[in-house]
């Protein structure tokens, strides 16, 4: 592990300043009939969403299987829909497709920009990118700051004492803040209401593509398993134990490892799994090799206020 990540780490769990940057897809949508086209793609209800809002969202497909996880910001008639680079191109090619059919335009601004993910309080952050474009994630503050401010938002970070965090601690920071990694912890396999991210879905919108799955699964009562976090009782590499079976005393399947890491809050491994409905409630035991593991709620840490 890279001897700053320690370090760096008690900096941001302490609400210190940080920043990390990466590529992210950042798509604009406008036209008359944006948002009725809109509203029939993703799970959140886009007729909602007042100006200057942001919501989370899914696009699922025609089985209420993820495509992506977006965020979408309203700037008057035009939306912005923020998401991964691995899904940029699938969001973007699964809204192009509609510009045929009406007043609908679509226009990828992912290189026309770079992206920093900013941690901690400090008056400098919200500010420093003024001319930017931002999203609130709970954990973070993120940025989209364009290409040819970008180097000097940069040096104004580092001049402000936010530490670089490099991506050893960004995927320690990830799967304890509970956020999943297209790939790794959802794909194209995951049916949406499985993620179990507060604020994805809306029940009372109406029809969008897999929208009948979606809300079966939901008024059925729950789905068949839940994205939560394992805090294992012994030590363990991250890679080792990826796609790794959860398992009963009894040996029943339990449900299935996706991400791993070591949590220096906790002193403990711990990771991001799908585990089966029946065995949810905090405290559970389960097994990872017949080694003790038990089931715990997402967050693992919470970021103080």
């Amino acid at each position: 592990m890279n001897n700053e990540v320690p370090e760096n780490y008690e900096h941001i769990r302490s609400n210190g300043q940080g920043f990390y940057e990466q590529k992210r897809g950042l798509i604009s949508v406008w036209g008359k009939e944006a948002l009725q086209f809109l509203d029939g793609l993703i799970t959140n209800d886009m007729k909602t969403l007042e100006e200057g809002g942001q919501m989370l969202a899914a696009f699922p497909n025609a089985k209420g299987r993820l495509l992506a996880v977006v965020r979408v910001l309203r700037q008057g008639d035009r939306f912005l829909f923020e998401t991964e680079d691995a899904t940029r191109e699938k969001v973007f090619q699964n809204l192009f497709r509609f510009t045929f059919a009406g007043d609908f335009f679509v226009e990828d601004l992912s290189d026309q920009y770079r992206y920093f993910e900013l941690y901690g309080t400090g008056e400098s952050l919200p500010t420093a990118a003024a001319s930017g474009v931002f999203f609130e994630a709970g954990t973070s503050t993120d940025w989209f700051v364009e290409d040819d401010q970008a180097k000097e938002f940069h040096s104004n970070l580092l001049r402000d004492g936010s530490v670089k965090i490099t991506d050893d601690l960004h995927e320690i920071l990830r799967i304890e803040n509970g956020v999943p990694k297209y790939g790794i912890d959802m794909d194209e396999t995951t049916i949406v209401p499985e993620l179990g991210l507060d604020g994805l879905i809306s029940y009372n919108k109406g029809c969008y593509i897999g929208q009948e799955i979606i809300a079966r699964i939901h008024f059925r009562g729950h789905v068949a398993k839940l994205l939560s976090g394992i805090v294992l009782a012994f030590e363990a590499e991250g890679g080792a134990l990826t796609n790794t079976e959860l398992s009963t005393a009894d040996g029943k399947n339990a449900g299935r490892i996706t991400s791993v890491t070591y949590s220096r809050a906790l002193d403990k491994t711990i990771a991001l799994a799908y585990v089966r409905y029946e065995y949810l409630a905090d405290g559970t035991e389960l097994f990872v090799d017949k080694q003790s593991a038990n089931v715990k709620s997402l967050p693992f840490v919470r970021m103080p206020k």
